[in-house]
């Protein structure tokens, strides 16, 4: 088993950088999962002035065993969260959003309310602004994803994460689910442009990898992100395998020529790492 980090991986992060930012954001009392979930991005997004809002509380009803947000029973909603977030998009003068949340199986629709206000507020503040939203499977509640799919978000993202053998990293989520989560977004609304994510590095094969690649497409979802799973704590699943960068251009092409619209593919590529680009088209 490998112990150290390659040094493809040793990404050092700039305090400096990123405290403003942070206390804009402490000031007006809004998470972002780059925070929480301890991102190695966090110097580069924040320096840049993007960051990815978590809606819904910092608490998940869920336990992976990968992901280094707090687990547990979540307070109340926090009713002034879909200001908040709007509040932040201003004082970071943002023009792509993204909001992704925890998982909150106690709620009837699982948040998609408060992410439909998000929305609603970011747009009544400025139409242009372009929003993201990455969301959990909402345990597939039709009426909630129909809340979501036409909420007025451009982009709407549900991540896969691994591949069907390797999914009890993903307590409480069902692969067949989540794909069928991403499928029942884009009948709900063709318009809008469906979006995924893989870590890699738990074991997967490259055939299984390409088996998800065709699955995501076959359900029309055309915008990809691929990164290298990194273990947040000894308590979390270990890595497997530390996949070189080049491989992770090769699957990047490999995702392009199966007919990917844009795909972004490297170790520190995260679901919402320089998500704008996704929107732009740009490479």
């Amino acid at each position: 088993m490998i112990q150290r980090k390659p040094y493809w991986l040793h990404k050092k992060l700039n305090f400096t950088q990123k405290k403003d930012v942070e206390q804009k954001l402490k000031s007006i009392g809004i998470h972002t999962v780059c925070q929480e979930a301890m991102c190695p991005n966090i110097s580069e997004c924040f320096s840049k002035r993007n960051a990815t809002f978590m809606i819904l509380g910092d608490t998940c009803t869920r336990k992976c065993t990968f992901c280094n947000v707090n687990k547990g029973k979540p307070n109340e909603l926090d009713l002034e969260e879909p200001q908040k977030v709007a509040d932040a998009v201003k004082a970071l003068g943002l023009r792509h959003v993204v909001i992704t949340s925890v998982t909150r199986d106690d709620l009837s629709d699982g948040g998609a309310s408060v992410f439909k206000e998000c929305v609603r507020v970011i747009k009544e503040m400025d139409e242009t602004i372009t929003v993201e939203l990455l969301i959990p499977d909402l345990k597939n509640n039709e009426q909630a994803l129909k809340t979501v799919a036409n909420c007025g978000a451009e982009i709407i993202g549900h991540n896969m994460e691994t591949v069907p053998r390797l999914y009890e990293v993903r307590k409480g989520a069902h692969y067949e689910r989540s794909l069928e989560v991403l499928k029942t977004l884009k009948a709900l609304n063709p318009k809008i442009k469906t979006k995924s994510a893989l870590m890699l590095g738990l074991g997967e094969r490259e055939d299984e990898l390409k088996d998800v690649l065709q699955d995501l497409l076959d359900v029309d979802c055309t915008l990809l992100t691929m990164g290298q799973y990194l273990r947040p704590s000894k308590e979390h699943t270990k890595v497997v395998e530390y996949i070189e960068p080049k491989k992770f251009e090769e699957y990047g092409e490999m995702a392009k020529e199966m007919g990917f619209e844009f795909v972004k593919s490297s170790p520190y590529t995260r679901s919402s790492y320089m998500a704008h680009e996704y929107f732009e088209g740009k490479k």
